[in-house]
């Protein structure tokens, strides 16, 4: 099965740790945020993988030359010259992603014990475009679902901006992205998009003709390695689950 490691970001939030580090190759209890990636979605049927990169981008494939992950095949799509966000990313892996089956795109600061295969097997059932991993905490952003948990909207609350695909619902559901979710590749024909733009914005524009759907795996575990004070949070947890940094 093929996956997408979004990886190319300049990891301002992690400032000044990636000042001179890519955020791929930050390292908590010894291991690196990319290497974390790669052995959960390995473990999980994975052995595809491709990771975008960008900033600091010779680090990473550098990195990638030289350590040997097991049974796993990895590429890469080079965003040197242009950073181009979540869907200039997909669009540009076309070339590895682009098959009879849905590929799986994971945010490379996500740390979690969402089930891969139960997001793959719900995509399957449901038969939409994407099937979005999603997270019931407190954001500023949310996905907005109708009661079948199909993707109608997404509002951001510090500002006050909310967008429909279609007509908009009184009682939607906020739910937070987790950064990881399935996409069938029909979507490759129907994006529009050129460059650099972002994949909620093809989301949002697909979703009323094409579903897109959310799901929802409560009591996990999830993390998103955004700031420095998260690591240490992360260290702790990871130094009681070393088997989230095993292949």
């Amino acid at each position: 099965m093929k996956a997408l490691i979004l990886a190319a970001g300049l990891g301002t939030r992690l400032m000044p740790l990636t000042a001179t580090t890519p955020k791929a190759l930050i390292s908590t209890n010894g291991i690196t945020l990319l290497e974390i990636t790669i052995n959960k979605l390995a473990r999980e049927g994975y052995t595809d993988i491709i990771v975008n990169v960008h900033h600091h981008a010779n680090q990473v494939k550098a990195f990638l030359d030289r350590y040997h992950f097991q049974d796993v095949n990895i590429s890469i799509s080079d965003e040197s010259d242009e950073l181009l966000d979540t869907g200039g990313a997909i669009l540009k892996a076309r070339w590895f992603l682009d098959g009879k089956e849905p590929f799986l795109v994971h945010n490379v600061d996500v740390i979690s014990d969402i089930s891969l295969k139960s997001l793959l097997d719900v995509h399957v059932e449901r038969g939409g475009l994407a099937t979005l991993s999603v997270v019931d905490r407190q954001t500023r952003r949310y996905f907005l679902f109708d009661d079948t948990l199909k993707l109608q909207g997404w509002t951001d609350t510090s500002t006050g901006e909310t967008r429909w695909a279609g007509d908009s619902l009184q009682q939607a559901q906020k739910l937070a992205f987790s950064g990881i979710h399935i996409i069938d590749p029909g979507i490759f024909r129907l994006m529009e998009g050129k460059g650099r733009f972002s994949i909620i914005d093809t989301y949002l524009r697909l979703a009323k003709a094409n579903p897109v759907y959310g799901y929802l795996q409560p009591g996990l575990t999830w993390f998103d390695l955004g700031k420095p004070d998260q690591l240490a949070a992360v260290s702790r947890f990871l130094t009681d689950h070393p088997e989230w940094t095993s292949q």
